[in-house]
């Protein structure tokens, strides 16, 4: 299905944000034909008050539909909530009835959720390898178990400086290849790998650094 470009949306902050909007209140929703053909029109467009209207009327249930995909998981489905709502911002377009633009609703809303369950697989196979680099049995430093070696790595992960960060999680979360990261940042094949050798290095070493802090 082709979607085509709608206009940039600036909206008020927290309005992308899984939580709802403070002093908001909720609308009845209109299911008749012409208020959510109104409604769609106005969010393809992009007319910040239809996002705040839709926000309002289907934060909650997109909520509920989402904690069921994601089998009860609150973090999960606010996550992907989040991305939802994003989805929708950028790809709305104009439909007739409430039932076809509720499934089109559920379809974004599921694919988000997919999208995120397969980035969180691998970025936790990421930091599973990379914790292979730093056991603790083959340092001097204290036993710990697998789940917290796993968090102290993410730790170390978002310490890191952007750009290093950024072609780690391209490589080997997003399962970019380094010409592909050569293009999309202008460096050399050559220069990727050499900074990817580099920042995991400094994620090993700062995993070891803080393993051996008493």
């Amino acid at each position: 299905m082709t979607h085509s470009a709608t206009p940039h949306l600036h909206f008020p902050l927290g309005l992308t944000n899984a939580q709802p909007v403070d002093g908001m209140a909720m609308p009845a929703r209109d299911k008749s034909p012409a208020g959510v053909a109104a409604l769609t029109r106005r969010l393809s467009a992009g007319d910040e008050t239809a996002f705040r209207e839709f926000h309002a009327r289907y934060f909650d249930r997109l909520y509920q539909f989402l904690l069921v995909v994601a089998r009860g998981q609150e973090h999960e489905a606010r996550e992907a909530l989040q991305e939802t709502l994003l989805r929708v911002a950028r790809h709305a377009r104009p439909f007739d009835e409430e039932e076809t633009f509720w499934c089109w609703l559920k379809a974004v809303a599921r694919n988000a959720a997919r999208d995120a369950g397969r980035k969180r697989s691998r970025y936790t196979a990421l930091l599973n390898n990379f914790s292979i680099l730093v056991r603790p049995d083959k340092i001097n430093a204290p036993a710990v178990e697998d789940g917290r070696l796993t968090a102290l790595l993410g730790e170390c992960l978002a310490e890191l400086g952007a750009e290093d960060r950024a072609l780690l999680e391209g490589k080997y979360l997003l399962g970019a290849t380094v010409e592909e990261l050569s293009q999309r940042t202008g460096l050399s094949e050559k220069a990727i790998e050499s900074r990817l050798l580099r920042a995991r290095r400094e994620l090993r070493e700062r995993a070891l650094a803080k393993l051996r802090q008493p």
